[in-house]
């Protein structure tokens, strides 16, 4: 088993900070300092280099991290394999999970809900993080699981289906664009507002115009705003058309705060799928979250 002292330590060489590590794990620094000092006296050896505000790992603190990263498997996989052997053996399990927005957002926090009252001893963290940023939280360990927007064939990484959303072409009840039908050729003269870069909305709508031989820069985008929420209020009350996730535009086009606008000939798709790191395919937790989650989403459908 993993001690206590060896997962602060854990947690600090993975964000290399007792600040940031202090707030993650709700102790105080020292506490954190304290338990970290008490490892390097065990192993009669520093594990952090400090240079000013910033630390970085010693020789001997690499090995010991990614040495625990292979305990941390391995205890997984013992933990799975004992739950089977006694149906009285019931280890809390945690998970930390990274989303996309509207993920995080709109489809996630119901079915979370039912998980949990089913798996009583799981206790889980969501991270809300554009798809860019949540593959390299998984690579690095900041993450157990993730949810993103298509398929990057990363060799260390196993993508599992999850869903299919659609991303649509919406404007302020207000804006005059509500009165017409518009073409692809429309684009080239109507104010856009988008999403930042990285954003898995943004990467599959650039792909369904590219398809459409139509270049995304070429159109006349005036404003990139960072999030769903920050893209979906600004719409409200600008001319602009923005694209948006269907999913985190139903009450607004249910309520009339906002206008679907079909382009004749554009169809726009995202497909969602869980990422995992190569090698914890098979880990209980994770298996069992995936399976729930499908189920659960395709009766919520």
């Amino acid at each position: 088993m993993l001690s206590h002292k060896h997962l602060i330590f854990m947690e600090v060489a993975r964000v290399l900070s007792f600040t940031k590590a202090s707030e993650a794990l709700f102790i105080s620094q020292s506490a954190v300092s304290k338990q970290v000092k008490g490892l390097e006296e065990f192993y009669k050896t520093g594990l952090f280099e400090r240079s000013g505000n910033s630390i970085s790992l010693t020789a001997a603190g690499k090995q010991l991290y990614q040495k625990l990263l292979v305990a941390k498997q391995l205890q997984q996989e013992l933990h799975q394999e004992l739950s089977e052997l006694s149906e009285l053996f019931s280890p809390q399990v945690s998970m930390v999970i990274g989303a996309s927005t509207t993920i995080s957002l709109y489809i996630l926090p119901p079915v979370l809900s039912a998980f949990l009252q089913q798996n009583p001893n799981a206790q889980l963290t969501l991270k809300n993080r554009n798809s860019e940023n949540i593959v390299k939280a998984l690579l690095d360990h900041e993450i157990d699981l993730g949810i993103v927007e298509g398929v990057n064939k990363l060799s260390n990484v196993t993508y599992t289906p999850f869903l299919t959303d659609d991303v649509i072409a919406v404007c302020s009840s207000r804006n005059p664009l509500k009165k017409r039908q518009l073409e692809l050729k429309d684009l080239y003269q109507i104010p856009l507002a988008l999403r930042e870069p990285g954003s898995g909305t943004l990467a599959v709508l650039a792909e369904a115009l590219e398809k459409k031989k139509v270049k995304l820069l070429d159109l006349p985008i005036k404003i990139r705003l960072g999030g769903t929420e920050a893209l979906k209020n600004f719409v409200r009350v600008d001319t602009c058309l923005a694209f948006l996730p269907r999913q985190a535009v139903l009450k607004e086009l249910q309520s009339g705060e906002l206008i679907e606008l079909p382009i004749e000939g554009l169809t726009v798709k995202r497909n969602f799928n869980f990422i995992q790191r190569k090698g914890t395919e098979n880990n209980a937790p994770y298996r069992g979250f995936i399976q729930f989650m499908k189920r659960r989403y395709s009766k919520e459908e």
